[in-house]
């Protein structure tokens, strides 16, 4: 008598895993829909304030080559007062200081060839080059992870802050051309792999915990020639910008004390905890980073016998860029290989189409014009990749007993490197 009524109502329960299946693809069809076109619109924007009629001097572009063509007249770099003429003549807007760049002198041998460049011709190969790093450094860290079939590499090209950054004319580009050149080769070809980290040197303030565990790492596993390839790579590089600019070093220390970039409203953790707390004491911004740089010690002495760049590494960039002393939204396109180790490691296509329509936001915001770099909407980026990751490398928990035995030991590494 209990079985008859339960009959008529037995293809129930196979109705709701269809239309639940039909409901996930839609909004699967959605998100891939929005961010296909935010990522048109993105590149359009780009190639058009490229190839369009906006002015050189719009984009931080100018900076680079207004250094570049003091190089080639023998004369200051990092003088404001004699790149301003230069910048206003290119469409630098009224109003708006000079630009003057505020990398160290080493950088000197990348911008030195723009001062034999019209500023247009100049920008569409920085803007090339700059392309050309995204491309190559998306292929390294797929290469890293062992080639895989998918098409998870694409969420690389679609990073929003590497778009943005790309947008900029920045040259963080060449940063997270460095970091994947070593995630890619430090087994391989070390020496090599420790010469790619001179890009990273570019911007050092964005490595500080990371560059303390690396030295500790080649220390404890004695890859000396990847610690011979940095020293040789940073040692040429200084000697190049001594005979381009014999005074570089004193003229960078006298624009650096000028222009006080402890004082700008940058949108990051260490600026905004010092101007709560006290606007004046500058260590403060670099607390922490101190903190952070205690914490990565103990992390790597944890895993020290089974470090792996890849897996333990990818925390470890999330976080410094985290407590760096200071940092702009473009400076997070160097956050692409570790986000791209989540995205391998994890199978929840719920985070996957979350860390897409993220990224989706950050592309129309700029364009948009509702978010400028000293906004302070982008303060919630970094610890907002910073959580996906954990969760992406902690989803595989559940997943971790029915993947095949390589991807498993894979999973677990992953998961135990996302555990402080």
């Amino acid at each position: 008598m209990n079985v008859a009524p339960a009959a008529p109502n037995a293809p129930m329960p196979k109705e709701q895993p269809a239309q639940t299946n039909r409901l996930r693809m839609l909004a699967e069809f959605l998100v891939v829909g929005i961010c296909t076109l935010s990522f048109v619109f993105t590149v359009m924007a780009i190639g058009s304030g490229v190839l369009g009629t906006a002015a050189p001097g719009t984009r931080d572009f100018v900076e680079y080559w207004a250094s570049g063509q003091q190089l080639a007249r023998h004369a200051n770099p990092y003088d404001g007062s004699a790149l301003l003429p230069m910048e206003r003549v290119v469409g630098l807007p009224a109003g708006i200081p000079p630009m003057v760049m505020g990398n160290a002198p080493p950088a000197l041998l990348l911008v030195y060839p723009l001062g034999f460049l019209h500023s247009r011709t100049g920008e569409i190969v920085w803007s090339l080059l700059l392309l050309l790093c995204l491309i190559v450094s998306v292929r390294m860290v797929r290469a890293a992870h062992g080639s895989p079939d998918s098409k998870l590499h694409y969420l690389g090209y679609g990073f929003g802050p590497a778009l943005i950054c790309l947008a900029a004319n920045q040259a963080a580009m060449f940063v997270l051309l460095g970091l994947a050149l070593f995630l890619r080769f430090h087994r391989s070809r070390p020496f090599f792999a420790g010469a790619a980290l001179w890009f990273c040197a570019l911007k050092p303030h964005l490595f500080l915990p990371l560059g303390l565990v690396l030295l500790a790492w080649i220390i404890t596993t004695r890859r000396y020639r990847l610690l011979v390839g940095a020293v040789s790579a940073l040692l040429l590089s200084i000697g190049v910008a001594y005979v381009l600019d014999p005074s570089a070093w004193a003229q960078y220390h006298r624009m650096m004390s000028a222009s006080r970039y402890d004082k700008l409203p940058i949108p990051c953790l260490s600026i905004v905890l010092r101007r709560s707390i006290s606007p004046g004491t500058t260590w403060l911004q670099y607390l922490p980073a101190a903190i952070g740089c205690i914490w990565a010690l103990a992390f790597f002495w944890k895993h020290r016998r089974e470090w792996d760049w890849l897996v333990h590494g990818s925390p470890l960039i999330l976080v410094s860029v985290l407590v760096a002393p200071y940092t702009w939204i473009i400076d997070q396109a160097v956050l692409m290989p570790a986000l791209l180790h989540g995205v391998y490691v994890t199978r929840s296509r719920t985070l996957l189409a979350i860390l897409a329509m993220t990224t989706a936001v950050l592309e129309i915001a700029p364009l948009r014009g509702k978010a400028p770099m000293q906004s302070a909407f982008y303060l919630w980026t970094v610890p907002t990749w910073l959580v996906w990751y954990l969760l992406a490398t902690r989803s595989a928990r559940r997943e971790n007993a029915s993947a095949p035995p390589v991807a498993a030991e894979r999973v677990a590494m992953a998961i135990e490197a996302a555990t402080p």
